[in-house]
């Protein structure tokens, strides 16, 4: 175990995963930019070369075309959106191609593609280049969709997704870029579709995606001195989502937060609670709770980020409210 940075991880995860697999390749904007996608791709280009480390045009719909037409001949690409807000340009690839082909072909033919995308919430970004879209992608047959919140996440669901023999969208954000954890130097597996128990508790349960399971987790640490234990769920795995994890747990505490910095109507959080809601309803002592964005455009102010981006204040806030 060694301990580094979230963007390290994966830095030497796509480094170990390109040494040990020639079909691998990176394909997409700024990937040569240090600055551009966080230092995650930094000496790839100068170790394997330009035929591996494809820094292509603007051009979303097209590249996302070359990248699931590589994984029906058998290579393992893996397409970065740094900003996923320009993923919808590629809809019409994702949804009616890579989602779709190995159902259409009757099983024949695999898209082994990872689709590994960046939010890049806050600093007055604006509308336009901090969306969360992962509910979009979750609604759509044929797709996996991960969202890892640590460096250790970070290295085993990549390396899961990359071996899968589907398409994965691999959400990562950037404000996660400078945590750290304990991660093992050599490749591992998080396996897609398991959920993972960050903090024991028997009042509340809080599931959460992303950065956010870290502020779930402080939230939680500041209401013990009150008293008040929490369990803390980080979903990791929004498609497939394990839903047992998230069952048993309310089976104990009788509470139930959902947490995801996304939009609310028809999202992440949503569907976990209708799931909670419709299978764990008899031991729900409360109604359940969502914390989510507000359902507006991301502001171009850093005043107004502050009230539109939750916390762990905005966490405590709702904890307290159910528990009393």
């Amino acid at each position: 175990m060694t301990r580094i940075q979230y963007n390290k991880s994966i830095n030497q995860t796509l480094r170990q995963l390109m040494k040990k697999d020639d079909r691998v390749f990176l394909i997409g904007q700024g990937i040569t930019s240090p600055w551009y996608v966080g230092c995650t791709t930094t000496g790839l280009l100068s170790e394997f070369g330009s035929n591996r480390v494809i820094d292509t045009p603007v051009s979303e719909n097209g590249i996302t075309g070359v990248a699931i037409g590589a994984a029906l001949a058998g290579m393992r690409p893996v397409l970065l959106f740094p900003r996923m807000d320009f993923m919808h340009y590629a809809m019409d690839q994702l949804i009616n191609h890579a989602g779709s082909w190995h159902y259409m072909f009757g099983g024949q033919l695999n898209v082994p593609l990872t689709v590994w995308t960046i939010i890049n919430r806050g600093g007055e970004q604006a509308a336009q280049h901090s969306q969360s879209l992962q509910a979009m992608f979750t609604h759509i047959p044929g797709l996996k969709v991960v969202m890892p919140s640590s460096a250790y996440d970070a290295k085993g669901l990549l390396n899961s997704a990359v071996e899968d023999d589907g398409p994965v969208i691999y959400i990562d954000d950037r404000w996660l870029y400078e945590s750290e954890d304990d991660v093992p130097e050599e490749l591992f597996n998080v396996p897609i579709g398991e959920g993972a128990l960050r903090r024991n508790g028997k009042d509340v349960t809080i599931a959460a995606t992303s950065y956010m399971v870290g502020e779930v987790i402080k939230a939680a640490d500041s209401l013990a001195d009150e008293g008040i234990e929490t369990e803390v769920i980080d979903m990791r795995s929004v498609k497939p989502l394990d839903k047992d994890i998230l069952i048993n747990s309310v089976k104990k505490t009788g509470r139930f937060i959902v947490v995801d910095a996304s939009w609310p109507s028809s999202g992440i959080g949503a569907e976990v609670s209708s799931i909670v809601g419709n299978e764990a309803f008899k031991y729900l002592k409360t109604p359940i709770m969502r914390v989510s964005l507000p359902d507006s455009p991301a502001p171009a102010s850093s005043s107004l980020e502050g009230v539109y981006y939750p916390t762990s204040k905005t966490i405590i806030s709702k904890i307290r409210e159910l528990v009393s």
